[in-house]
C-alpha cells in the first residue's frame, strides 16, 4: 500500500492535488469558525451553487480558465449576501436559498441547452461532487489556487483581532470604532475565494461540509476562539490528506471521501467532548 502511494506521489498532478487540497482545507477551516459563530454556515452551500452557475456560463462561452469568471461572480454574490442591508426586503437564509437555487437551476439549464460537451452528465457530476477535477488541475490553476489561498490565510492572520471582534459582537466592535461593514466585506471576499478554490476539491454540493464540520468538531473540545481555530485547521488538513490518499488507494471519489472523514471526525470529537 505504501509502495502504491509512493508511485502515485511521483506524478506531478497528484502533488498538485495534495497542495490544493491542503490549502483548501486550511482556508475553509479558518473561515469556518467565523461563519459558524456568525450563524452563516449555510452561505458556503449557497455560494458554491452560485459558483456552479458561473462555471456553466464559462463552459458555454468556452473560457478555458473558468476561474476568471467564477471568481468575480462568486465574490460579488458573497458581498451581496454578507453585507446585511437593513433596508432589504429579503434577509439571511431566505436570500441565500433564493440565490443558490436560481444559480444552480440556471447553470444546469445553460449546460443542457447550449453545452457542447459529449459527456454532459460526467461534467456536471464532477463539478457538483468533485469526483475527478482535483486530479486534472493544471499548473496555472494550481498557481491561482495558491495565490488565493495565501491571500485568505494572510488576511485572516493580519486581521485576526478585528475578525475576532466582529465575529463575537458587531455592536460592541462598532461602538469601539471598528468599521464593521468593511471587515464583513473582507470576510465575504475571503469566503468567496475559499468557495472558488474548494470547488475543485469536493465539488459544489459538498463544499459547505469543509466549512462546517471541522469548526463544529473543534468546538466540542476547545473553549477559546484561538484554540478552536487551530484545532479546526488541524482536523481539516488531516482529513483532507487522509481522504485524498484513501481515494487514490481505493479509487473512491475524492470529495465524498474527505467529507465522510470530516463527519467521522465530528462524531469522534463530539464523543470526546461529552
Amino acid at each position: 500500500m505504501l509502495g502504491t502511494l509512493a508511485t502515485y506521489l511521483s506524478y506531478p498532478f497528484v502533488v498538485y492535488a495534495l497542495i490544493v487540497g491542503v490549502l483548501v482545507a486550511l482556508c475553509s477551516s479558518l473561515l469556518g469558525t467565523t461563519l459558524v459563530m456568525k450563524r452563516l454556515s449555510y452561505i458556503g452551500d449557497g455560494l458554491s451553487h452560485v459558483a456552479f452557475g458561473a462555471y456553466a456560463v464559462a463552459a458555454v462561452v468556452g473560457v478555458t480558465q473558468n476561474m476568471l469568471i467564477i471568481a468575480p461572480v462568486t465574490t460579488l454574490a458573497a458581498i451581496l449576501l454578507l453585507r446585511r442591508n437593513q433596508g432589504a426586503r429579503v434577509h439571511g437564509d431566505a436570500a441565500i436559498a433564493m440565490m443558490s437555487v436560481t444559480a444552480l437551476a440556471a447553470g444546469y439549464l445553460l449546460m443542457n441547452v447550449f453545452g457542447t460537451s459529449s459527456n454532459l452528465s460526467g461534467d456536471v457530476c464532477s463539478t457538483l461532487f468533485g469526483s475527478t477535477s482535483i486530479l486534472t488541475l493544471t499548473q496555472t490553476e494550481v498557481a491561482i489556487c495558491t495565490v488565493m489561498s495565501i491571500a485568505v490565510v494572510g488576511g485572516f492572520v493580519l486581521l485576526y483581532n478585528r475578525i475576532f471582534a466582529v465575529t463575537f459582537d458587531e455592536s460592541f466592535a462598532q461602538a469601539c470604532g471598528l468599521p464593521v461593514a468593511r471587515y464583513n466585506l473582507v470576510i465575504a471576499v475571503m469566503t468567496a475565494f475559499v468557495i472558488v478554490v474548494g470547488m475543485s476539491l469536493v465539488g459544489a454540493l459538498l463544499l459547505s461540509a469543509l466549512v462546517v464540520f471541522p469548526a463544529l468538531a473543534a468546538m466540542r473540545v476547545c473553549r477559546t476562539f484561538k484554540s478552536v481555530t487551530i484545532c479546526s485547521s488541524a482536523i481539516a488538513v488531516t482529513c483532507a490528506l487522509l481522504g485524498m490518499c484513501i481515494s487514490m488507494l481505493t479509487n473512491t471519489p475524492v470529495g465524498s471521501t474527505i467529507v465522510v472523514l470530516d463527519a467521522v471526525a465530528f462524531a469522534l470529537f463530539a464523543f470526546i467532548g461529552r
